[in-house]
């Protein structure tokens, strides 16, 4: 094939994938969907601009799209084409960008962003964000970063960084607007329109604060605006909720959820205001925190959409063979028992029934427990009662089944059934099985939570240990116990 040939083929197959747009607004609304995802041709036309070195008109695709949807579209890309991308996003845009992407793409991200400009990408972010992404960053990059930035903002990081992680002191942001209780509204709305530039993107509340800085009231900014100029701030603040720097952000996203906050001023020990956490910093905490709980139930952790095989093993293999142990154990109580089984073969096709049947309630238990336990919905002051609540449900559920089994055993097995006594067992069994798995699926996380553990991470493994035990045993023990 000639080169004119090639290049012809290359322009037909780029018309046919990048239409002639115009606007912003028609790239915008080609690239995503009803659903805000992207479309997978929008995708095809950024790696079609990226083969053909078409940086002008990579950079109009990648800039049609929010930072969201950039770090989005960062996902779907391989790493290559990720180091294509890089190059054409303004500094000015690059920080929301990369405070938006997932932690392993972040990490590569990073790597192939140069210092000066990153430095230049995390000023324009507030410190909470700028210190999440210079907390990523090895110590080499981070010190030249930091070196790179202004020393304010230089500061601000380094403050945020020096709490712990998922604490209220790494969370917040350390720019707030604070006046002094007796301002007037007037002064504190001259105040607002003078330090613009210092304050944060988005806040809602001003805090007001006696001499040593203490917030001792907060005022919507809905409430600055309606109220006449000369009313003292004193006169029409209302209550503030406030956040200590070491409050772990799991208990600030519950304090968030219970008052329907929408900003909380940060304190350190003595009371002293450092800082503010707003309602979007605490929705990325909850979001997190439930996703941790859904994945830790199941025994894996977030893998990414770019984890090799060998990270995703090395995650989900050592409770697979904890798992492993359980289950051996569990069915090694089924060796007492062969001559029941040789007797009565029906035994072995009943036996995993029993014991699916307990793993499921006992799941369906734990899962409600440990919603409960996150959320405070259980506490020692009520835990007596949810757990009478759980075995009640667990005996109603076990003595339903029962029928239902027993009858259909009855059934199946008819004349065979030893008049009755198959029937009989099963019943028993799934009584016994049901009403386990509810004793363990209500006490098992109590347990964990008092001790001091993630109740998530290691429940279920218990959970299935007990009911798998329970639904063999109890079979088998039964019907040694009415078949001799």
């Amino acid at each position: 094939m000639s080169r004119e040939t090639a290049d012809l083929t290359d322009d037909a197959r780029h018309n046919l994938l990048i239409p002639e747009l115009e606007t912003v607004e028609d790239l915008e609304d080609l690239a995503l969907g009803d659903d805000y995802a992207l479309n997978p041709e929008y995708v095809a036309m950024v790696i079609d601009a990226a083969d053909r070195g078409d940086t002008a008109r990579l950079r109009e695709l990648v800039h049609a799209l929010e930072p969201a949807d950039v770090a989005d579209l960062m996902g779907f890309l391989s790493a290559n084409y990720r180091e294509e991308v890089i190059p054409v996003l303004d500094p000015e845009w690059l920080g929301e960008i990369i405070a938006e992407l997932d932690d392993n793409l972040r990490e590569e991200v990073l790597e192939a962003t140069p210092s000066a400009t990153l430095a230049k990408a995390l000023e324009e972010l507030d410190s909470d964000d700028a210190a999440d992404v210079i907390d990523d960053l090895d110590e080499g990059k981070r010190a030249q970063v930091l070196a790179a930035m202004d020393e304010g903002d230089r500061a601000a990081i380094e403050t945020s960084l020096s709490y712990e992680d998922e604490t209220a002191g790494r969370l917040m942001q350390r720019e707030f607007l604070a006046a002094p209780q007796f301002w007037t509204v007037g002064q504190t709305i001259d105040h607002v329109r003078v330090s613009g530039d210092h304050l944060p993107e988005l806040f809602f509340d001003v805090y007001v604060v006696d001499p040593s800085y203490t917030p001792v009231g907060a005022l919507p900014i809905s409430l600055l605006l309606t109220s006449k100029l000369e009313t003292p701030l004193a006169e029409i603040m209302e209550p503030v909720t406030e956040i200590t720097v070491d409050m772990d952000q799991e208990e600030v996203a519950y304090i968030f959820d219970k008052y329907h906050l929408i900003s909380a001023p940060v304190v350190e020990a003595g009371g002293r205001l450092v800082g503010q956490i707003t309602v979007d910093d605490i929705v990325g905490v909850i979001r997190e925190e439930a996703e941790e709980d859904i994945l830790a139930l199941a025994g894996v952790s977030d893998a990414g959409r770019d984890a090799s095989v060998a990270d995703i093993v090395r995650a989900r293999l050592p409770w697979l063979l904890l798992n492993l142990v359980t289950a051996t154990i569990a069915v090694s109580g089924v060796a007492v028992f062969q001559g029941e089984i040789a007797q009565l073969v029906a035994l072995a096709i009943l036996m995993p029934i029993v014991s699916s049947l307990g793993g499921n309630a006992g799941t369906q238990t734990l899962a409600v427990a440990v919603r409960a336990l996150a959320s405070k919905e259980l506490t020692t002051a009520n835990a007596r009662r949810i757990i009478l609540r759980e075995l009640g449900v667990g005996l109603v559920n076990g003595f339903t089944l029962a029928l239902v089994m027993g009858t259909a055993t009855y059934l199946f097995f008819g004349p065979r059934d030893h008049h009755g006594k198959l029937a009989i067992i099963v019943a028993l069994a799934l009584i016994t099985n049901i009403f386990t798995a509810a004793v363990g699926g209500i006490l098992a996380p109590l347990a964990l939570a008092k001790m001091g553990r993630d109740p998530a991470v290691s429940s279920s493994i218990f959970v299935t240990f007990l009911t798998d035990f329970t639904g063999f045993f109890a079979v088998l023990l039964i019907a040694a116990l009415l078949l001799h």
